[in-house]
């Protein structure tokens, strides 16, 4: 992985495009911390599809999730406390 500061980025961006494009992370730094990561983005089309109820029987809401909330999570929601 590659480290660059701002400006070395500002100035060769197009060379450093063409490296990310190529499969390369480079890492842009300030100060010589980190605050950017430049990687490929996948191709249009090229993600799977997601498929609905994956998760399916994972999750479970108990009867209580139902019940009315207590008055004051209630009147906190109001604005009234």
């Amino acid at each position: 992985m590659l480290k660059i500061d701002v400006d070395e980025a500002k100035t060769h961006l197009s060379t450093y495009l063409d490296r990310v494009e190529a499969g390369e992370t480079i890492v842009v730094c300030r100060h010589n911390k980190p605050v950017a990561e430049l990687r490929a983005v996948s191709p249009e089309g090229s993600r799977r599809p997601r498929v609905a109820g994956l998760d399916k029987g994972k999750l479970t809401v108990g009867p209580e999730f139902f019940e009315p909330l207590p008055p004051e999570i209630m009147r906190a929601f109001t604005g009234e406390e």
